[in-house]
């Protein structure tokens, strides 16, 4: 039997640290069962998404480019961006359904990230990614998200959540139900545990969660599924009197 790998001090999530593939390592020294992409297999899945664009009359041109943000994109995008206004996506929800090994958890006491599952829609943050900075920022953020299986790139239509205004498309990593990483909605009880105990080399899931829920007030977003499990780990985080 092989020891396993001992995490590292808190890794911060930094465009430098994503350019320099440390996030990537650290995934293979923790779980060697982990597909980490291949540059090239990165760089396909980016080609692939922007080949795939759709340039309507509502989109920007069609040079800028939206991201929609709806975790921790919102506080800690770790790319340049020129813009950011709340936005709605219909059609997905906000989901705990990626558990995370390392990261935010470990694999003793895996931790929960959110991803977008299908649903009847999401409330965030659209960032806006000038023209001329699109390839050196999406290669970033490709490093960021697709640096492994978790999620599915994909364009989907926002708008103004206030007056319904289209705004054009989005990327947006959505769930993928066949990555090792998903798992089924959790009971409320078993979200609550995980997100206030699991930590691992990016964090607690508990600041996760929290980041989250402060990132979305501060551009005057309520989510009341992360607003109520923002209240019940905060109280399960209160010490004992």
């Amino acid at each position: 039997m092989t020891d396993r790998p001992t995490p590292p001090d808190t890794f911060h999530l930094t465009r430098e640290r994503l350019l320099s593939g440390e996030l990537g390592e650290a995934i293979r020294r923790m779980d060697p069962n982990v597909h980490v992409l291949t540059d090239a297999e990165r760089a396909a899945s980016l080609a692939e998404t922007l080949a795939a664009r759709p340039c309507d009359a509502t989109a920007d041109g069609c040079g800028d480019v939206w991201v929609f943000a709806y975790g921790s994109l919102i506080w800690n995008p770790a790319i340049h961006i020129a813009d950011r206004v709340a936005a709605h996506t219909p059609d997905w929800r906000r989901s705990y359904c990626l558990q995370v090994k390392m990261g935010r958890g470990t694999p003793e006491n895996p931790g929960l990230m959110l991803g977008l599952a299908p649903g009847d829609g999401c409330t965030g943050v659209a960032l806006k990614v000038l023209e001329a900075l699109v390839p050196q920022e999406l290669d970033i953020l490709w490093r960021r998200e697709m640096v492994a299986s978790g999620y599915i790139p994909r364009w989907v239509p926002i708008s103004a959540p206030d007056t319904g205004a289209k705004l054009g498309h989005a990327i947006a990593f959505t769930i993928n139900p066949r990555g090792p990483s998903y798992c089924d909605e959790l009971p409320e009880s078993e979200l609550v545990r995980r997100l206030a105990t699991a930590r691992g080399q990016l964090g607690s899931s508990a600041e996760y969660l929290f980041n989250t829920h402060q990132g979305l007030a501060a551009i005057g977003i309520e989510d009341p599924f992360v607003s109520r499990l923002a209240t019940l780990v905060a109280a399960k985080l209160q010490p004992a009197t």
